[in-house]
């Protein structure tokens, strides 16, 4: 169903760039009519405390580290108006910025921004506009993800409503749905730029989201961890709901005259976490208890996932290791659960300045099988520390003592923001420590 050549409305001299070379590129969708809102105009184009929703959504765009492609893609009627608000937010990045025109439903939108696509873009995310807050790290993540992967990847949230299942007319209910195998869907949604212009190119029905025409062409789609900030406004409700959100961000941000110091700092770390089984103890992994599994092996509950993952914030905060902290010849710290070393390690963190901003992690062993359980995982971890948590798993093929069965290695990356002032001050690793075997005591 994607648009022919020459019915590709892309703007044309009076306002198109030429696009700046990249190898991401982010879609957004903004040629959405709003009538659910009913204020006279496109969502996109409404204003939440005085900017447009689609000036806040690409705020996060813009903000990425990585150089990526962004076409905007809007309904006729609003080209002009969208070059200009697009140039200017875009500033000195205009030349990666581009403004297409939109069809007559989603898919068709996104199949015409897709032909305003550089030549040498590979990774292709499609954004909902109407999903202004979404943070930078959840682009980044599902980006990151996509390359790495080689699958489509979409950002979800757990589902902890109970969701039931009626009948045709709606009026009676037939069954309860196993809400642990469901997650909600957000945006940006991720792939392979090659596999998707494919998919579109074969598409022959409409489908709900990006993701649900990928996996319709054969591909497969993963899930990452998403953001609770990232939903979508469709109600005047949501409008409300957004209003308070900045009304409440700009209440809490310093000013330059009450910060008087340095800018934050985005700062990446590693950490990595290695256990041997041990069939007496129970199985603790990502802080999830796996019944029937032998556990790991070490002087806590052996959660390596965890313990990683403290590894890598301690790292990226430049505050030393998990054994520099939490030393395996402290009895106060025998058989602490991973939380525990998680939660001590964020008021480290927060004593320096330093908070996160998102977590990767790649466990590699033959078992136990985190993919029924993955979701589950990423959501708890992301509860504990604040931030996306996302998990991913894999095997050796048999070499080395993870393929021998022998136990589970764990690989963590972090990526945290400081404040400059703070470096050198606030409590010590010990002060946290302290908090945290109290915690274990009582």
């Amino acid at each position: 169903m994607r648009p022919s050549t020459p019915d590709d409305r892309s703007v044309d001299d009076g306002g198109v760039h030429t696009p700046s070379a990249a190898g991401r590129a982010v879609v957004v969708v903004a040629a959405g009519s709003g009538t659910r809102l009913a204020l006279g105009k496109p969502k996109a184009f409404v204003e939440v405390a005085g900017r447009s929703i689609l000036e806040r959504s690409l705020d996060a765009v813009f903000a990425s580290a990585v150089p990526t492609q962004v076409v905007v893609v809007v309904p006729e009627a609003l080209v002009d108006e969208s070059r200009t608000l697009v140039d200017a937010l875009a500033g000195p990045a205009r030349d990666y910025a581009s403004v297409v025109v939109g069809g007559a439903t989603r898919q068709q939108s996104v199949a015409a921004g897709l032909t305003a696509l550089g030549p040498d873009v590979e990774t292709v995310l499609v954004h909902d506009c109407a999903r202004p807050f979404t943070p930078t790290a959840q682009f980044d993540l599902v980006a990151t993800t996509v390359e790495a992967s080689g699958d489509g990847v979409v950002p979800g949230l757990p589902v902890t409503d109970t969701i039931k299942r009626v009948d045709a007319d709606a009026a009676f209910v037939v069954d309860t749905v196993d809400r642990s195998e469901l997650v909600a869907m957000q945006t940006p949604q991720g792939f392979p730029r090659a596999a998707l212009d494919h998919a579109y190119a074969t598409a022959s029905v409409e489908h709900t989201d990006d993701a649900a025409l990928f996996a319709a062409a054969g591909h497969r789609v993963r899930v990452v961890a998403g953001d609770p900030v990232a939903f979508k406004i469709t109600t005047p409700w949501d409008l409300r709901r957004a209003e308070t959100i900045v009304a409440e961000t700009e209440a809490t941000r310093p000013g330059p005259e009450a910060s008087g110091g340095p800018a934050p700092r985005l700062l990446t770390g590693v950490g990595t976490d290695v256990h041997a089984f041990d069939a007496a103890q129970p199985m603790h992994l990502g802080l999830l208890h796996f019944p029937g599994e032998a556990g790991l092996a070490g002087h806590s509950d052996g959660d390596a996932v965890a313990h990683a993952i403290v590894d890598a914030l301690l790292s990226a905060a430049g505050l030393g290791d998990i054994g520099s902290s939490f030393g395996t010849d402290d009895p106060r710290f025998a058989g602490a659960s991973g939380d525990v070393f998680l939660t001590a390690t964020l008021e480290l963190l927060a004593a320096a300045g330093a908070a996160p901003v998102n977590v990767a992690v790649q466990v590699v062993g033959n078992r136990p099988r985190l993919s029924s359980r993955r979701v589950e995982m990423q959501a708890g971890l992301t509860r504990v520390v604040g931030a996306p948590v996302s998990v991913s798993a894999t095997t050796t093929d048999g070499l080395g003592f993870t393929g021998r069965g022998e136990g589970v290695a764990v690989i963590a990356t972090a990526l945290v923001t400081r404040d400059g002032s703070s470096a050198g001050h606030g409590a010590s690793p010990g002060d946290a420590t302290e908090a945290a075997s109290n915690r274990l005591i009582t």
